[in-house]
């Protein structure tokens, strides 16, 4: 069964932040931290086998649910040996993932699940429902984030929450896909971490690197 704590945290600020913090440069890592108040939570694309489990544990320990997305994480496998030591030994809150058979076998891990799809024309509209049909996620991301009428689309055969990200450069394009119907969107942009405030001073929260 899936940590509660877990599962229930991130719905949670799913719900009341909508802002997910894309980690694709760790020199982000300490304002997603000193933001953390105002984000549901971390998608880390960066970093390796050797660091990525100090990275988790930060974000952890400030009380920020953290998925790694699998294709981005160097040297870790995605077969049943590399899942199962990912979720006994660097216990994320969670994977991403765009390959059903991975998100399949680490729901047996009980870890929560993102599968991230590509909308590139129409044929991908039937390329989620067909995946969908195959193996539940907990989450899907969708991308770009760029044709928020998509979002709808999706709606239509789903209940699953929607995050969207991809080609976001500003709030406005933001604030459309939660006004389409995302749950959240998700991006690596630092200003968008926050729908209203502004970024804070440049601080130390914790050297982790």
């Amino acid at each position: 069964m899936k940590n509660p704590m877990n599962h229930d945290a991130f719905f949670k600020g799913l719900a009341t932040h909508r802002r997910i913090a894309s980690i694709k440069d760790p020199r982000h890592i300490e304002v997603a931290l000193s933001l953390r108040s105002q984000l549901s939570g971390i998608f880390l694309l960066t970093g390796h086998i050797g660091v990525v489990k100090g990275y988790v544990d930060v974000f952890k320990e400030h009380q920020l649910p953290v998925f790694l997305h699998l294709d981005k994480i160097g040297g870790l496998s995605t077969d049943n040996y590399g899942l199962e030591y990912l979720a006994k030994a660097i216990k994320p809150t969670g994977i991403i993932s765009t390959k059903t058979n991975v998100v399949k076998t680490a729901k047996k891990m009980d870890l929560m699940t993102i599968q991230r799809f590509f909308l590139v024309d129409t044929e991908g509209l039937d390329n989620i429902a067909k995946s969908l049909c195959q193996i539940e996620p907990d989450i899907i991301e969708v991308m770009p984030a760029r044709i928020p009428d998509m979002i709808g689309k999706v709606k239509a055969f789903t209940t699953i929450p929607i995050i969207t990200g991809g080609l976001l450069y500003e709030q406005s394009h933001a604030e459309e896909c939660l006004k389409n119907g995302a749950t959240a969107i998700s991006s690596s942009k630092p200003e968008l971490w926050t729908a209203a405030s502004p970024l804070p001073s440049k601080k130390k929260v914790r050297q982790i690197i």
